[in-house]
């Protein structure tokens, strides 16, 4: 059996910048394209749900400038809430605490080098971008719950993008994994090939060492592309199959937040915990992070989705009961 079909090698051709080592062009990243199709993927979708009537109200009908302005309010607090909620919960060096303004700055501050804004957290996006749209939607006088409704629908399709623009970056990658579908990430951290665990797991990958190698790279799971399917693309069939069928306004986003808090939660165990933070709760002590040791060591993206789960939960009863009693008849009083 040939070691294309036991694991794969991330292809070496593949780096985050689109034009590497080419003066401009050089600056252009894929991560930043990903965005791009992200947003113009939501923008189409949205303007679908708007063709079918999803966004009206009495007396109302909604236009293209309606969603473009929607979108990019919504884009702008995104972008904010997902990297100043990335430095603030996930760096652990506290720079940013001492140079609040290097948040924003797309510069390496010791190379100098262009990196664009480096460090996006989906938890603060997802927060800014409610904010955003809430804002939007106070500012315009609009119904805010079928807008919110319309646009959740188009958000996971978007950010299957975004996971994909993860996956050219090498990064966020899972544990280790003797699955046939894993691969070998050029940044993921080596292990010495002098200890056995590791000789063993090479050879149940059917790895071919070179003589006298003393650090190995050993297959991960494609968190990454796990996400993209399953956070975006799933959830966004799930999401776009029921937008028609909601029994009240407000439902297609409680689904929303507890679909993919609950899917996320659950591929967070294929993913490697950030070496810096580790596992907010560790309930067998251990600090072994490539291998998932217990079901019950959970991460700061479990801890963050379990919030959302029960958020989503609670926002659906109180959307329930309030659409029960309003529906429910009034009797004369005697």
């Amino acid at each position: 059996m040939s070691n294309f079909l036991l694991y794969i090698k991330y292809p070496s051709w593949i780096h985050p910048e689109i034009f590497p080592n080419v003066p401009v062009l050089g600056l252009l990243r894929w991560y930043g394209l990903m965005y791009i199709f992200a947003f113009v993927t939501a923008f189409l979708i949205l303007r679908k749900e708007k063709n079918e009537g999803a966004l009206n109200a009495e007396g109302y009908t909604a236009t293209d400038d309606d969603i473009f302005s929607f979108i990019a309010c919504g884009i702008i607090f995104l972008l904010i809430g997902a990297r100043v909620f990335s430095t603030l919960v996930y760096d652990t060096s506290g720079r940013y605490l001492k140079a609040p303004w290097l948040i924003f700055w797309p510069f390496d501050s010791v190379t100098k080098k262009f990196t664009g804004l480096a460090g996006m957290s989906y938890h603060g996006g997802f927060i800014g971008g409610l904010v955003g749209t809430l804002l939007w939607c106070h500012w315009h006088k609009k119904p805010t719950l079928k807008w919110i409704d319309a646009i959740v629908v188009a958000i996971p399709a978007g950010y299957t993008f975004g996971r994909i623009g993860n996956f050219l970056n090498g990064e966020l990658y899972g544990r280790i994994t003797t699955m046939p579908w894993g691969f070998t990430f050029p940044h993921a951290e080596p292990f010495s090939y002098s200890l056995d665990w590791v000789k063993d797991f090479a050879a149940q990958c059917k790895m071919v060492v070179p003589e006298g190698l003393k650090l190995i790279d050993l297959p991960r799971h494609p968190s990454q592309l796990y996400e993209a399917l399953f956070e975006g693309l799933a959830v966004f069939l799930l999401l776009w199959n029921v937008r028609k069928h909601k029994p009240f306004d407000g439902f297609l986003t409680a689904l929303y937040t507890i679909s993919y808090g609950f899917v996320r939660f659950i591929i967070e165990y294929f993913r490697e915990p950030d070496s810096d933070l580790g596992y907010r709760i560790s309930k067998d002590g251990s600090e072994i992070l490539y291998r998932n040791t217990s079901l019950l060591n959970l991460s700061t993206g479990q801890i963050l989705c379990s919030i959302m789960i029960l958020g989503g939960l609670a926002f659906m009863a109180i959307l329930y009961f309030r659409n029960k009693k309003k529906a429910a008849p009034c009797t004369p009083e005697n």
